[in-house]
């Protein structure tokens, strides 16, 4: 199904005042349009993509006091002769409902989500900047709307996408700490939903961890403490004599789109690929015997981000990232498909034009 998206283009763009070889930190530049549409209460109207402008909004908005907010992180890429493309827009898609539905927020059309985004990507094609790592992050999002004091769920809603150019998310390797106190999700919980309130409840220990000096935080289960669950912004891989290793899903753990796509890609080179529980205790053996050899993150902004220290309790394991193997090699699978340099066997690329 196609729909009608209006268009209401800015004056003049501010592209050239954008310096594409000094791309500032993620997230704080934005391109001259959104799109928006409002959920009146049966169904998505007002479909509009026009230049970007500050919400009116009531101080009884129910997002403020009661978090229905939900949010989808993607990218849009040049491949090697310049078509702009997106990367797994309808499993993006997919995964936005996922949360809207566990939020108790109405669903986007699938079609809808994945037409909004491919059209204001394409107007705003010129911003998707060339460097290597570089990218156009787009950031689909979706609050409540009514006005009223209420622990219910809003009958109105806007979703919105804004486009922002983005340089490398990590420029170097992470040290993480295991986090023993705080608990990202348990089961049951929110976890596998892209809410505000997940990463809102994390900023605390994750200030701690960076006061500390550490990078990011490595969350543990929230009943033993003592299972691995994701890092701050990505989902996580081991490398445990010479076995792919990542933590199985169990509705405490973000189902990330990257992490699917390390999953096949590991699959289809024949490397044996193990989800399920890994213990911190596993680790620090595995680690003494020489068999943990790499650790690393994946996700839509970083890709991949490799770790070079994590501390357990106080004892800390080193990683040499220049002997990673596997981490390189599913960076480099994951951007050559992106630049059309390898066979998109499973049909990951949707161009933009």
């Amino acid at each position: 199904m196609s729909y009608t998206i209006k268009k209401t283009v800015v004056n003049k763009s501010k592209i050239g005042e954008f310096d594409f070889s000094n791309i500032p930190p993620f997230g704080h530049v934005f391109t001259d349009h959104m799109f928006m549409a409002d959920f009146d209460g049966q169904q998505w109207t007002n479909l509009e993509i026009k230049p970007v402008e500050n919400l009116a909004m009531h101080p009884a908005n129910l997002t403020l006091h009661y978090g229905q907010s939900i949010f989808e992180g993607m990218k849009a890429f040049l491949t090697e002769d310049k078509t702009a493309i997106l990367y797994r827009p309808f499993d993006h898609a997919k995964r936005f409902n996922r949360s809207a539905y566990r939020m108790s927020m109405p669903e986007v059309p699938e079609e809808l989500f994945v037409q909004a985004i491919t059209e204001l990507c394409n107007l705003e094609r010129g911003w998707i900047p060339e460097p290597a790592g570089s990218a156009l992050y787009i950031r689909p999002f979706m609050i409540a709307y009514d006005s009223v004091f209420g622990v219910k769920r809003s009958l109105t809603y806007k979703f919105m996408i804004l486009t922002s150019p983005s340089g490398p998310y990590y420029n170097k390797p992470l040290s993480l700490k295991a986090e023993r106190e705080y608990v990202r999700a348990i089961k049951g919980g929110i976890g596998e939903a892209k809410t505000a309130g997940n990463y809102g409840a994390s900023i605390f220990p994750y200030s701690q961890a960076l006061a500390q000096g550490y990078d990011q935080i490595l969350w543990l289960d929230g009943n033993e403490k003592k299972y691995v669950q994701e890092i701050g912004t990505m989902n996580i891989f081991f490398v445990i004599d010479g076995k792919v290793v990542t933590p199985a899903l169990d509705g405490a753990i973000l189902a990330g789109i990257t992490r699917d796509s390390f999953i096949q890609i590991f699959k289809d080179y024949d490397y044996t690929v193990e989800e399920r529980q890994v213990s911190i205790d596993e680790l620090l053996e595995a680690y003494k015997k020489g068999e943990l050899t790499e650790v690393f993150g994946s996700g839509t902004a970083a890709i991949v981000a490799e770790i070079n220290k994590l501390d357990v309790d106080g004892f800390t394991l080193y990683f040499d990232t220049e002997k990673y193997e596997l981490a390189h090699f599913v960076r480099n699978c994951i951007n050559k498909i992106r630049k059309g340099e390898l066979d998109d066997k499973h049909n990951w690329i949707y161009p933009i034009e």
